[in-house]
């Protein structure tokens, strides 16, 4: 065994990781062995673009990839029409076939900034409806007969419902059993996923040695959120989606909270690990400058997402329209053919905003410029017989003219 092979395995199972199953240790000894093992991380299509908590796994399962393991990367094309219901208050919409096919057309290409699909050790990308689609009525109920309403009554979401006296229906429970299917389809040695997923995980464990008498190991990572818990995501607003043009994907990881920028370095960056536990114990005694250390996690998670060259362009639109409160030099001129618009008028004919009610909301908070000064008032008309700068938020900038 290399020393920097053994490095590597001590990151492996250590770096973003939460708890491993059954222990560390096990799967150590495993890793340093000259075993090779298989393990997958399963990603449904419920949006059109995989975001940076996937990549935070998809990360993960790059780094077995290199030490030579033969990765999986799943879609749940199958288990992505039926809905997750962890940490989910109400039932998910349920989405057909097609609509997850189509979400998912991008992922493998996203997927490639981590993952190697072409080489010697290339991934693999599978779609567990090619076994689940295949499961009779008869199948089903075998494989229900593995798990108790027990064991899925007491999930907190559940408990939460029940209180609430909000509905839950049969399919939901069947998830984490579809879910385990996939660890005994594909005879996994590991599955991948975050701390919130463990539930599921660990019944696709107890389904392998049921089925298989076959003991799968289970790591879970560390989730993206600050020090009080809260996780960037769609709800805050703040989720980034590998999808989104450069600019975009700086300009929200600058607005992330300071309090996740430790574990942000540690899950979202390819730094070397000894770096990253300097800038963790630099954050702790506070010895640097908070916007300067986000700068650099944004830089580094948009590079990691596009390219270098797209992170320094990046970098300098946010210091020029942010920090020093210039418009950018590639704004979009807008010309309109009016000597004058109401301001609501112009913000729904530019598309800055989808209705009316949403360009008085954006006034109201003082969300919106023009030629830099804010507009605090509906009912201004705008004369467009020069170049006029409209600003809405930090980023979206307009020039509109007659």
């Amino acid at each position: 065994m290399q020393i920097n092979k053994e490095k590597e395995i001590e990151e492996l199972i250590n770096r973003g990781v939460e708890e491993v199953y059954p222990n560390k240790e096990t799967l150590e000894k495993k890793l340093k062995s000259t075993d090779k093992i298989r393990l997958y991380c399963g990603f449904d299509p419920s949006a059109n673009s995989l975001h940076i908590g996937n990549a935070i796994l998809i990360n993960k399962l790059a780094q077995f990839q290199k030490l030579g393991h033969e990765v999986i990367f799943l879609i749940g094309d199958f288990t992505g029409m039926i809905g997750d219901p962890t940490d989910k208050a109400s039932t998910r919409k349920k989405l057909s076939r097609d609509e997850v096919l189509k979400n998912s057309e991008d992922y493998q290409r996203q997927a490639a900034s981590f993952l190697d699909f072409n080489g010697e050790n290339k991934a693999k990308v599978l779609y567990n409806s090619t076994w689940n689609d295949k499961l009779s009525f008869k199948d089903l109920i075998e494989l229900s007969s593995h798990f108790t309403v027990q064991q899925m009554i007491q999930r907190d979401m559940f408990q939460k419902r029940l209180e609430s006296e909000k509905p839950i229906y049969l399919h939901e429970f069947l998830y984490p059993l579809t879910q385990a299917y996939d660890s005994v389809a594909m005879d996994v040695d590991l599955e991948i996923g975050g701390n919130d997923q463990m539930f599921n995980m660990m019944c696709g464990r107890d389904l392998l040695r049921n089925l298989k008498n076959k003991e799968k190991f289970v790591l879970t990572m560390k989730l993206l959120a600050d020090e009080s818990g809260k996780k960037m995501g769609k709800s805050e607003g703040n989720v980034v989606f590998l999808n989104e043009k450069a600019k975009d994907i700086y300009g929200k990881v600058m607005s992330w909270p300071d309090g996740v920028m430790s574990v942000a370095f540690e899950l979202c960056t390819q730094l070397d690990w000894q770096e990253v536990k300097n800038i963790q114990k630099d954050i702790k005694e506070e010895k640097v400058n908070p916007r300067d250390l986000k700068m650099k996690l944004a830089k580094e998670i948009t590079r990691i997402i596009k390219n270098d060259k797209e992170a320094d362009l990046a970098e300098d639109y946010f210091i020029k329209t942010i920090q020093k409160k210039q418009a950018p030099d590639d704004v979009k001129n807008l010309s309109l053919g009016k000597d004058k618009l109401n301001v609501l008028d112009l913000l729904v004919f530019s598309e800055l905003v989808s209705s009316k009610g949403e360009a008085r909301r954006l006034i109201k908070q003082k969300g919106l410029k023009l030629d830099g000064d804010i507009v605090d008032s509906s009912d201004l008309d705008i004369d467009l017989n020069k170049e006029r700068l409209i600003q809405k938020g930090k980023r979206h900038f307009l020039k509109v003219k007659k």
